[in-house]
């Protein structure tokens, strides 16, 4: 079996203050640095379908309006290595076309560089799932691909 295209291509991360967001199809991907040596018990995490917060040891780190709403009882959260947060959030629009220009609204967002290779990633990712067994992940894209690029859908195979 392959390997899920995600792993093969790459993601496009866009860097923050405290660490990295990024994108799939389905999820958003928030890595959080914490200090070495934090402890589960130091973590307070608040997932809900457009809001999240993040307070470590009482600090707040991450607050605030999603940019787009998500699956409240599959969004997850762990700690890692006692130096790393990673939440997971799975999208409810799962389109190609719901590329998040930003974590929240109206802040951490990609700059158009970055939101263009997240928009290109995520219309392979979708190009992908149409065609299982093709390898897209050296695919180059260029053209129209904004939006998740062109629906071939309705073509006769």
């Amino acid at each position: 079996m392959s390997a899920p295209f995600e792993e093969r291509s790459g993601v496009v991360p866009c860097g923050t203050p405290w660490g990295r967001w990024y994108q799939t199809l389905e999820e958003v991907f928030i890595e959080v640095r914490v200090p070495p040596g934090t402890r589960a018990k130091d973590v307070r995490c608040n997932l809900r379908s457009r809001d999240i917060s993040l307070a470590v040891c009482g600090q707040e780190l991450l607050q605030g309006k999603l940019f787009d709403s998500t699956v409240t009882d599959e969004g997850t959260w762990t700690l890692e290595d006692r130096q790393l947060i990673r939440i997971v959030l799975m999208k409810t629009n799962r389109d190609a076309g719901n590329c998040w220009t930003s974590l929240l609204e109206n802040e951490y967002a990609a700059d158009p560089w970055v939101q263009d290779q997240m928009q290109r990633k995520l219309t392979l990712e979708r190009f992908q799932r149409e065609n299982p067994g093709f390898d897209f992940s050296g695919a180059e894209i260029s053209g129209n691909y904004s939006k998740g690029g062109p629906d071939f859908s309705s073509l006769e195979k």
